[in-house]
């Protein structure tokens, strides 16, 4: 019961953190400056479309409206990325990085290429989101609610790779006993999007941000269909809708109606530990090291002053999703679940990760 009682703790933090109240003003003045807004993906993924959506309204908010440009340095699965910022010593504001499970994914798992330490960096806004599965239209007639009917099927996925947010629907369909077949090495999920609709791939998943933006015209038109979400934490650490997307079934749902998928024991658990880790607090903007405290004040009242805006909750729900966004103590206590997984569920999954994609962590 270890990962039952990690998930409902963490859940728990990250509900408590929600209800932030806005810090007291810092005297800094960003009047003339650029701050550029380092993303590890391509500008084609929902960390993209995140950034992309905060960057104006940062830009309002900050005292003197600097300019704010979101940057891309895909590669090494993200950690490219990650390791350049943990080389950065600019404190003045100027220099934000913002990072994602498939960043805090490689860092959990022991990656040997991670060279970074979330713990140097400070956090001044997380936001969780979700994540949405979806079929070929072949398949999706098959799909009743489970997956008995689609177990004689092979499907081809475009995965970023194994240790990165990626592995969330691929041990998900593992455990439902689908054939789903690993193209690694794409750049982020809107190339995995594109593959899905040049018919590459023939099952997708894509963050809400990427969902609502692109995969959602494609069901629309009937190319299409949702499977499940991944679903959102209540306040006691279970498995509800996401309420983004309520009319659709989640991945426990799902597991439950499947033949052989089983809602507890070690599978489940570490699937449930890393989709913690990875989705309610999934993408954080962070200042360097040594960054004043007065600058970093400054951003968390700026972020905090755009979740407190009146027109927020709607104009985030229809890029973003429908998720809470944390400030202050609440990012920090938010980064907190994001780095955490227990030693159970890490050893697990090391040790599928070896067995299904050949990946030695040990």
């Amino acid at each position: 019961m270890k990962v039952t009682n990690f998930t409902r703790r963490a859940a728990l933090a990250v509900a408590a953190a929600a209800a932030f109240a806005m810090p007291a003003s810092a005297d800094v003045d960003m009047a003339g400056k650029t701050i550029e807004w380092t993303i590890p993906f391509s500008e084609t993924g929902g960390s993209a479309k995140w950034a992309n959506f905060f960057a104006p309204l940062l830009s309002e908010a900050l005292p003197g409206n600097p300019t704010v440009v979101v940057k891309f340095m895909p590669g090494a699965g993200s950690t490219k990325g990650a390791n350049w910022f943990q080389k950065q010593t600019n404190g003045d504001g100027t220099v934000m990085f913002g990072s994602s499970g498939s960043t805090q994914f490689p860092y959990l798992l022991g990656d040997p290429r991670v060279r970074y330490e979330y713990k140097d960096w400070e956090p001044v806004m997380a936001s969780g989101t979700g994540g949405v599965a979806y079929l070929s239209a072949e398949a999706g007639a098959k799909f009743d609610g489970s997956a008995n009917n689609l177990k004689d099927m092979t499907f081809i996925y475009g995965n970023q790779g194994a240790t990165r947010l990626d592995l969330i629907p691929a041990l998900a369909w593992k455990m439902l006993g689908m054939n789903v077949e690993h193209v690694l090495g794409i750049k982020g999920r809107g190339d995995g999007r594109k593959m899905f609709e040049s018919g590459e791939a023939t099952i997708d998943y894509q963050t809400s941000s990427g969902y609502l933006k692109g995969s959602a015209a494609l069901v629309e038109a009937g190319k299409a269909v949702p499977m499940m979400t991944w679903g959102s934490l209540d306040a006691n650490g279970e498995i509800v809708r996401d309420p983004t997307f309520p009319d659709m079934p989640t991945f426990k749902e799902v597991c439950e109606a499947t033949d052989g998928c089983e809602t507890s024991g070690a599978q489940w658990d570490a699937w449930k530990a890393f989709f913690v880790a990875g989705f309610p607090s999934q993408k954080i903007a962070f200042l360097p090291a040594g960054t004043d405290p007065e600058i970093v004040e400054t951003f968390s009242n700026a972020f905090a002053k755009i979740a407190a805006r009146p027109d927020f909750a709607e104009i985030s729900a229809k890029r973003l999703g429908k998720y809470p966004m944390y400030t202050g103590e609440g990012a920090k206590a938010a980064l907190g679940t994001a780095i955490t997984v227990n030693a159970e569920a890490k050893d697990f999954v090391v040790g599928w990760l070896k067995d299904e994609f050949g990946v030695e962590l040990k």
